[in-house]
């Protein structure tokens, strides 16, 4: 019997949703080691899945949740896009005029959103503190050499996109993308997500935790034997002298303060599917953010062909990555310790998913395909029983 298979399940399911909370229960039971995770679900605009699992986790418990900041950060771009303050087909250097040389100064805002700008790092790397603050990032890399011709090509820009875009976000409107996240999206959807931790709130954070792979996946890893693609160890930050820990990076004091776009943010699942109810569908009463004609564009594919950092294809639309295994329309961002956010036009789903203990192998972890599948087929039944 697994560790987590004594860590009680708690939360609730609104009537007709108990199939999403039977699979998070099985997924938890099968955990070697308790997940403290939280997993939430709206749709039109209303919580209908609220439920959380570990030792010292709960359903308010804030934490890192890495890449999921992205989404969050690009739905402040999706906004002022569709507000006619950034232009997508500009160039981005129109707006940042340092942002020149080694073919910067031809790229266009839409393909600095899709990741083709090659600013991944730079050689020498970021210290956490360095990472922590977008501006410092967006200076160092607009006198950076791209590491590859930008616009030819697409790759994840793991730990800087957020300083990149933010940085045209601050020339556009003269505030921080953090600023604006705060003002448009933040404060009056009420959301547990942020872009820099107030102190007040410090008492609701909990770090993130180690993984804890077991002896059969360990084994596994080692069986498969796979080769890193070249630059993933320059976009995460690794190839320095002392790679970035991406546990300690998150638990970095700094990192929590000053909340860097990329993937500092700090927050809850019930935020995390909040603000994509928001995008779509409005969240208790107040209105979508998002027109369907911009969430269509920013979730419309950008990158086709093979990212040059994780080798995934088809990766991206506008700054939020695609999900695939949801559908066409969907957009979202996933984390690196296996949480995930999306938003289904389609099915006016919202979904936030996080975890403090880091799932393996990392990224979006495995169980969210399950989660994903057991929240569609509650929604697919719930507009069968509306018509019946």
């Amino acid at each position: 019997m697994s560790v987590s298979a004594s860590v009680r399940v708690n939360g609730t399911v609104a009537a007709g949703w108990e199939p999403v909370r039977e699979e998070f229960e099985a997924f938890v039971a099968a955990e070697a080691h308790s997940p403290e995770a939280q997993l939430a679900v709206y749709r039109d605009g209303r919580r209908v899945v609220d439920l959380w699992a570990g030792e010292d986790t709960d359903g308010s418990t804030l934490t890192g949740v890495y890449s999921i900041s992205k989404g969050a950060a690009h739905l402040v771009v999706a906004l002022l896009v569709q507000d006619g303050v950034l232009d997508l087909e500009r160039r981005v250097s129109a707006y940042w005029p340092e942002f020149t040389g080694g073919g910067k100064e031809r790229l266009t805002v839409r393909q600095l959103l899709s990741h083709q700008s090659g600013l991944i790092n730079t050689p020498e790397g970021f210290d956490y503190a360095e990472l922590a603050d977008d501006a410092v990032v967006a200076a160092r890399l607009a006198a950076q050499e791209p590491y590859w011709e930008p616009g030819t090509a697409y790759g994840y820009h793991a730990l800087v996109i957020g300083a990149l875009t933010g940085e045209v976000v601050r020339r556009a409107t003269g505030r921080s993308l953090q600023e604006v996240f705060e003002e448009r999206i933040r404060a009056p959807y009420g959301l547990d997500l942020y872009l820099g931790l107030p102190e007040e709130l410090e008492g609701r954070w909990k770090p993130v935790l180690d993984m804890l792979p077991t002896p059969e996946q360990l084994a596994a890893r080692a069986a498969a034997d796979t080769p890193l693609p070249e630059l993933l160890p320059v976009a995460f930050n690794a190839h320095r002298g002392t790679p970035t820990d991406l546990v300690a990076y998150a638990n970095h004091p700094k990192v929590k303060a000053l909340g860097p776009a990329s993937a500092g943010g700090i927050g809850t699942a019930r935020a995390v599917a909040a603000l994509y109810a928001a995008a779509i569908s409005g969240v208790d009463g107040r209105p979508a953010l998002l027109e369907p004609g911009t969430a269509a564009e920013f979730a419309r594919p950008h990158t086709p062909g093979e990212d040059r950092v994780t080798a995934e294809t088809d990766h991206f639309g506008l700054g939020f990555e695609r999900q695939h295994a949801v559908g066409p329309r969907v957009f979202g961002h996933s984390g690196a310790a296996g949480g995930l956010g999306w938003a289904d036009p389609a099915t006016r789903i919202g979904y936030g998913y996080t975890r403090r203990r880091f799932g393996f192998p990392g990224g979006a972890a495995p169980e969210n395909d399950r989660l994903a599948e057991a929240v569609l087929r509650a929604a697919a039944g719930q507009d069968g029983a509306g018509q019946a």
